[in-house]
C-alpha cells in the first residue's frame, strides 16, 4: 500500500543540488537504485556511494533474498508459507515457527495490548466480511449477526506467542492471522540489517510506503521524504517534507481504499473493537520512530483510535506523530512535540 511517498524525488534533488552547487561542482558519487513489485505493492531502494566492489546485481540479489524470506514466512497468498500453514492448522498446541515470524507477532501483540486492541492481527474475518479481502466488495452490507459471528472468530488475546523456542498457539482452532499491517515494516528493518552487514551506511528503503533512512543521500545531505496529501482523487502532491536522520516513517491513511454505499463511505480500516469500518475525520497518521516494524504497527493502531483518542495516546507515549484530518475537503494537521523538528518544508 502506497502511503508515504518519495515521488517528490525531483524536489529532493533540487534542494540537495542547490546545496552542493554552493560548495562547487564535481562528478556525482555513484548510486544504486532498485525497484520492483513485492507484497502486493512496490519497493524503491537507493544506496548512496556504495563500495566499488558492490555491484547493482549484488545489491538486487540481497534485496531479493530478504523479500523471498519474508514472503515464504508471512504471505497469506502462498499456501506453503509459514503463516498459511499456521492458519490452516486446527490444533491448539504450540506450533514451531521461525524466529522472524515469532518476532513480528510478538511486536504486534505488544502494540495490541498497549493500544487497547486497536491493532489486531487476527482481524482478517472482519476485513473479508466488509469486502476488503480477496473476495472484494460485498453485494450487501453485513448485518449485526454477521458482524457478531465474524468478531467471535477474532481476538488477539486468543493467540499465544513465544520467542524461545519460537512458536505460536491458537486458543481457538479457527483463528486466522494476517500480518499485512506489520510485515512490510519488518521487511524494511531486516533489509537494513543486511545492508549494514555488507558495510553499507547510506541508503533509503521504501516498501509500500514504509520508509527507513540511514546516513546521507548521494548529495551528502540527510534523506528528505515527502508525505503526500490525503486526497482520494487528485495526483500526488506534497503535504510536508521531512528530514529523516537514521529513522523510519510511515503513514496509515483512510484515503483511496474505500467504497460508497447510499452516500456513506466505508473505509478499509476496520476497528477490531467494534467490528466495523472506522468513522472519524482522521485521514492519515504519519509516525516517525526508530524501527519500521514499530511505526508500522503503531500507525495502524493510532489510525483506528482516531484524531482525539489516538493523539492523546501518542502524546502520552512521547511519539513523533502528525494527525491529518479532512473536513469538507479542507486539511488540518496536528503534530506532537516530537514530530515538529523533522519537518523542513510545508509546500503551499
Amino acid at each position: 500500500m502506497r502511503r508515504v511517498s518519495e515521488s517528490l524525488w525531483e524536489l529532493t534533488c533540487l534542494i540537495a543540488i542547490t546545496i552542493v552547487g554552493v560548495a562547487g561542482c564535481g562528478e556525482s558519487p555513484r548510486e544504486i537504485v532498485l525497484s520492483g513489485p513485492t507484497m502486493g505493492t512496490l519497493y524503491n531502494i537507493r544506496i548512496a556511494a556504495p563500495p566499488a566492489a558492490l555491484t547493482d546485481h549484488d545489491a538486487r540479489t540481497t534485496v531479493d533474498a530478504v523479500l523471498s524470506e519474508i514472503d515464504r514466512s508471512m504471505s497469506t497468498y502462498r499456501a506453503d508459507s509459514e503463516i498459511s500453514r499456521f492458519n490452516a492448522a486446527q490444533s491448539t498446541d504450540w506450533i514451531p515457527v521461525s524466529a522472524d515470524l515469532a518476532e513480528v507477532v510478538t511486536a504486534a501483540q505488544q502494540v495490541s495490548e498497549a493500544s487497547g486492541g486497536a491493532l489486531d492481527i487476527t482481524v482478517a474475518p472482519l476485513v473479508n466480511l466488509w469486502g476488503f479481502g480477496p473476495g472484494g466488495e460485498p453485494a450487501a452490507l453485513p448485518d449485526a449477526d454477521a458482524i457478531a459471528a465474524a468478531r467471535a472468530q477474532t481476538g488477539y488475546r486468543l493467540l499465544d506467542v513465544r520467542l524461545t523456542p519460537a512458536g505460536l498457539r491458537k486458543q481457538r482452532p479457527s483463528l486466522q492471522l494476517d500480518l499485512n499491517a506489520v510485515a512490510p515494516g519488518f521487511a524494511v528493518d531486516k533489509m537494513a540489517m543486511r545492508f549494514a552487514a555488507l558495510g553499507l551506511r547510506d541508503f533509503m528503503i521504501d516498501i509500500g510506503g514504509e520508509v527507513l533512512a540511514r546516513g546521507r543521500n548521494v548529495q551528502g545531505d540527510s534523506w528528505h521524504i515527502a508525505v503526500e496529501k490525503p486526497f482520494d482523487d487528485r495526483p500526488s502532491e506534497p503535504l510536508v517534507i521531512l528530514r529523516l536522520p537514521e529513522l523510519s516513517v510511515t503513514t496509515s491513511g483512510e484515503y483511496r481504499h474505500y467504497y460508497m454505499r447510499d452516500g456513506h463511505r466505508y473505509s478499509h480500516t476496520i476497528d477490531p473493537r467494534t467490528g466495523r469500518p472506522v468513522e472519524h475525520a482522521l485521514a492519515a497518521v504519519v509516525l516517525i520512530g526508530p524501527t519500521s516494524l514499530g511505526v508500522d504497527a503503531w500507525a495502524t493502531a493510532l489510525n483506528v483510535l482516531g484524531e482525539v483518542e489516538g493523539l492523546r495516546l501518542a502524546q502520552r507515549r512521547g511519539m513523533s506523530a502528525m494527525f491529518v484530518s479532512m473536513n469538507a475537503g479542507k486539511i488540518s494537521m496536528v503534530q506532537t512535540k516530537g514530530f515538529t523538528p523533522y519537518v523542513i518544508g510545508t509546500p503551499p
